[in-house]
Formats: C-alpha cells, structure tokens, sequence
C-alpha cells in the first residue's frame, strides 16, 4: 500500500517531493523517484509484499518502462510464472514488476489480466506517454489535473493541493452532492480543477491530450435460475478463493470483527484456510450506549474460531479528534462511521498492517434496508394514488428515532417517496438533505449557481441507474449503489482512515470475480421475501453460530444524534455560530439555526444534516 504521484509536462522536482512528502503516512517504509525531462514519478511505501527488494519505482530490463503502484496485485505469483516463461527477467520478487511486464506485452490491455486492488501509473519512454489505471470497483483512489500541457497525479487531493497553481475554487455541483448523500461522486471533487479517475477506467496522457476509457463494468449474464443449494455452494467457493487471495502478504494480518455476518464469513475462511494465530479487533460503546454495541456478537464470533481477540471502547472525545479526520478526507465527507474506521485502524495499526474488512459484503448480497425497501415498493405503487397521498401526509407526524435502527425514520422517508418515479424514490430514500431543504439552506447566490448546472448536467446516480434498465428495480438500486455508495463512500472512507494510521484495509468482498458471480444471482433468491442477505446467511449455516446468523442489521454506527445534543452540542454551536456560516458564504444561517434548535429540542432529528454542515464547516476553515 502507497501514495503515488507523478507530472508530465513542466517537471518541478522540488514541488513533486512536496507532493510525494505529504503522503507519508500512506507509505512510511520508503520512498522513490523516477526524473527524466519533463517526467517525474514519485511514491511513498508502505512495505507489505517483497520487503527487501521491493523498491519503487520499477523497471523493465532496458529501463525504458517505469512503474509505481499503490495497492496489491493478488495473482502476481501466477502472473510472474508466465511472463517468465515468456522470457521476461524479474529482479525483484514484487507484484508491482508484473505490471511492467504485462505492459511491454499487452500495453493497456494488461489492466484485464489483474486481479487485486491498485492504483498505478506507467511511464512509456518510447511512446512519451503516461498509462494510470484504477482498479474495477474504486478500492484504490487516484486523482488529477490537467492544466494546459501540464498534467499531474496523486492517491490524494492534499497532495496535488502542494502545487499553489492549482485552484481552490469550489465545485457547486459537488457540494450539491454532497448535501444530499454526505459524500461527493467521481470524477467530481470538491475542486473544480480536480477531478477522480472513475473506478474500472484508464488514463492515457500524451502530448498533452487525455484519452479516458472504461475497461470494466459490471455486467448481468443471464445464465438461468438455478437451485438455492447451487448458489450456496457458489457463494460458498468464490467468497473462500477471494479471502485465500487476499491473505497473501509478508507482514502480520489481522481482522475488523464487527460481529456481523460479513466479517465473520472473513473469520470463518480464513480458519478453513488454516490461517494460524488470527488476530481480530473490534470497537464499541460503554452501557449507555447499547443499542449500538456489538461486542457481544464479535465476542461471539471470537471465541468459536479461537482468534486473538481484542476490544476498543470509545467515548465521545471527538472535539480532538474530528478536525484530523476532516483533514485526512481532503474533502468533505459526513459518514460518521469514518470516526468508528479511524479509530479501530489506530489502535490495529499498533499490531499489524494488514486487516481484511467486510465492506462490500451488503452489496454483493443485499444488507441494506433499502433492499426490503425496493421489493415491498413495487407493490406499493400499485395502490391506489389516493391512498398513498394519505400516507405521505400521515408520515410528516413520524417521529425518527436517534437508536441504532432508526425504524421509524426509515418508515416514514417509504411513504413520503410513494408518489414518486422509481428512480426519484432511490434517490430520495439515500439522500439526506431534499431538494426542499437544501432551497432554504443555500443562499441565494450559491442556490442559483447550482440550478445553472442543474439544467446543464444529468444526475450521476441517475446515468448508472439506467444503465441496466432491462433489470428489475431492486437490481437496478444495487448496480447504482456499487458504482457511487461503494466506492466514493464506503472504499473512500476505509482507504483514508486506514492509510491515516498507515494500515491497508483489504476487501474480499470487493473482488471483482466473487462480484461478477454473485451479481449474476436472482435478487430476490438472496432476500428471500424480504429477510436481508438470506440466501448468504443460508450458505454459513453450518459454520457461523446462530445468533449471529439471526440478528438483525446493526451497521457500523456511531450514537451520533446523542452526541450532538448533549456532549458535543457546545462545539456545534461554535462552528456554527452564524458569523462562521455568513463567512462561508454558501448558507442561510437563519435556517441551519432553526435546524439546530429543533435538533437540541428533540422535537425532531437532523442528525445527519447537522454532522455534514459541522464537517464542512471545519474543512472550509482549512482550505
């Protein structure tokens, strides 16, 4: 695991070790240069694989194809031992010199014979040309800008930011975004000269010119419904062969144990596998707290495979904590469950380097609510339109609930969806801040400039939504949640926390094999009606206990709402004092204020809006 970089066009060598500098933390074991000409590439080394001979930048045998590469190539050894036998010399024993390889033979087609998660670049002397690549579903980040002849990379935007050149001027339609799902969608960035390379996608720059394409997307085959015992066995194999691959390493690994079905199935692999000396780590709450803990399921899993097993117990410090977080993001980002990400990562970072996590999981085999949600809506859209007005008008008096399972919340954004189109009640059900909302939380000049773009601009979420639109619904919501929620929140979300405290998170349930099988099974097989990733809990019956198997979705989440009105609300009231919010010049302060009150008064729940104003507000404070 890296932090790479790299610019084309008017070198500054002292700028580029700026840039590689500011990420140190994604790689403090090493760092390296490639300079020549107008080219340079640069990294920062996290040493997980070839500890000794492993150095970067990498080299073919007449040194006229260098490479750098953040992430981890699973098939490397397979990899190796046919371009060996194809006559290529390796020097060193990294999966990083397969690339090399497999571009001298297959130049940007190599990116189809990779199995792993990377982000990397390429630099063709003979050619002058430029070749970075993203891995399938966004794992690795990588970012740039293109300014005249001029082009620069980074796995993060705070790095790219060490060249003053470039801008800092606010995208308005990624702030829209990021109002309504708390995260802001590739390529958008928060800068309007920064962009992201989309996950699945290749780079070519040369001479000045970007030639963008996607080299994959995830694609339903259609091969006929078979058997629930069939598919078990299918879930079984491709989730056992993703963790084998991704369990190789030459440096201690250990697991995030959240207590729910998904790292378990990690634990339970890896014991098959014969993995010795597992190590797991889990957080959670004091008694207060309970409905958010799952310490007593994690313990659970613990014991029955054995594992060294410990506990973080966090209390709400966040005043100290929250600013780093916000400035690790490098951009606004308002999952909460990031604070939950960071911290587990610090205290494992103290004991290993590696950690297998189960994001990725709820996807592949339908966890979210929402899930139940789109099955029992297509048949709510057949009653009658009267009837589904009454409702929507009865579920303003719903009040949410600030527990784990926010049950009556969820409830009561169904109904006022229901006289909405299929796409507009996706988009309602995942978004935070409404259109009606975010009318009176701009202010006037911001609230116009959008609109502007609006009618410019189709809806990213949107565009991947009909992509498939021979599928059924619920198909269509996972396809869209894979392409957006996984990576630019949840994949975002676990690189930065982790590489903040220099640990690599890895993703089984994010490898694009198991993903292709499983997203060829019939939805509702692995619901079940309307009982969440049913067919998966099917498939570990006999190897997970059955508590586990049986409780309900908990999720990775914070007591944020709690927080917000009684520890944290004298902080609140400081970043968002109305004298910051007129600073900004982006919001009505009047309305945040009347958000505040409602929140403090318990009359109503804005815990979610609140947190994604409280993160903005203190990253604008440091742009």
């Amino acid at each position: 695991m890296c932090g790479i970089c790299g610019m084309v066009g008017l070198l500054n060598k002292d700028l580029l070790k700026k840039i590689c500098g500011a990420m140190l933390h994604r790689g403090p074991d090493d760092e390296g240069y490639f300079i020549d000409k107008n080219v340079g590439l640069g990294i920062r080394r996290l040493s997980i694989i070839d500890l000794k001979t492993g150095h970067q930048p990498i080299h073919n045998e007449d040194e006229t194809i260098q490479v750098i590469l953040n992430g981890e190539i699973y098939n490397y050894k397979e990899l190796t031992y046919e371009l060996k036998a194809k006559g290529h010399r390796f020097y060193t024993n990294s999966d990083a010199e397969v690339l090399v390889h497999l571009y001298e033979d297959l130049k940007e087609e190599c990116v189809h014979k990779l199995r792993g998660m990377f982000a990397f670049a390429i630099w063709d002397k003979k050619e002058e040309r430029l070749f970075l690549a993203r891995d399938r579903l966004g794992i690795k980040p990588l970012y740039y800008t293109h300014q005249n002849n001029r082009f620069l990379f980074a796995s993060e935007i705070k790095a790219l930011l060490e060249d003053r050149g470039i801008s800092r001027k606010i995208d308005a339609a990624a702030l829209d975004y990021y109002l309504s799902f708390l995260y802001i969608p590739a390529p958008l960035t928060i800068f309007k000269e920064v962009n992201k390379l989309l996950p699945g996608h290749s780079l070519i720059f040369k001479k000045g010119n970007l030639d963008i394409k996607r080299y994959w997307k995830l694609n339903f085959f259609g091969g006929g419904q078979r058997s629930r015992e069939f598919y078990k066995e299918k879930i079984l194999s491709s989730l056992k062969e993703a963790v084998k691959s991704h369990l190789v390493s030459d440096v201690p690994i250990g697991v995030f144990l959240s207590g729910g079905v998904d790292s378990g199935a990690i634990v339970a692999l890896m014991r098959q596998l014969g993995t010795d000396s597992i190590r797991t780590f889990s957080i959670g709450y004091e008694k207060k707290y309970l409905s958010y803990n799952e310490l007593e399921y994690s313990r659970l899993i613990a014991k029955r495979f054995d594992t060294r097993h410990q506990e973080f117990i966090i209390k709400p410090d966040i005043v100290k904590i929250l600013p780093k977080m916000v400035s690790c993001l490098d951009e606004p980002f308002a999952d909460s469950s990031a604070l939950l990400t960071y911290l587990i990562s610090k205290e494992a970072s103290q004991y290993v380097k590696v950690a297998p996590s189960g994001i990725g999981g709820d996807e592949v085999f339908g966890g979210y609510p929402r899930y139940a949600g789109a099955v029992i809506s297509s048949y709510y859209e057949k009653f009658p339109f009267t009837l589904r007005k009454l409702l929507k008008t009865l579920s303003f008096s719903i009040k949410s609930s600030s527990k784990g399972r926010d049950t009556p919340g969820r409830i009561k954004r169904f109904l006022k969806s229901g006289l909405l189109t299929p796409e507009e009640r996706y988009l309602a059900w995942i978004s935070y801040f409404d259109d009606q909302m975010k009318n009176k939380v701009y202010n006037e000049d911001i609230k116009q400039e959008i609109q502007k773009i609006k009618n410019k601009q189709g809806y990213i979420h949107l565009d991947y939504f009909n992509e498939i639109n021979s599928r059924d619904y619920l198909s269509r919501i996972v396809y869209t949640d894979i392409n957006t929620y996984l990576p630019d929140d949840l994949l975002i979300m676990a690189d930065r926390m982790s590489m903040a405290n220099s640990l690599e998170l890895r993703v089984p349930f994010c490898d694009h094999r198991l993903m292709e099988v499983c997203f060829d099974m019939p939805y509702q097989l692995k619901l079940k009606g309307l009982r969440l990733k049913s067919l998966f809990k099917e498939a570990f019956s006999g190897l997970l206990p059955q508590k586990i198997l049986n409780k309900p979705k908990q999720g990775f989440m914070i007591p944020l709402a709690d927080w917000l009105r009684v520890d944290l609300k004298d902080y609140v009231l400081e970043i968002l004092f109305i004298e910051n919010i007129k600073k900004s010049g982006y919001f009505n302060p009047d309305y945040i204020q009347t958000i505040l009150k409602k929140h403090f008064s318990g009359r109503e729940n804005f815990t979610h809006q609140i947190w994604a104003l409280l993160v903005l507000e203190i990253w604008l404070k440091n742009v």
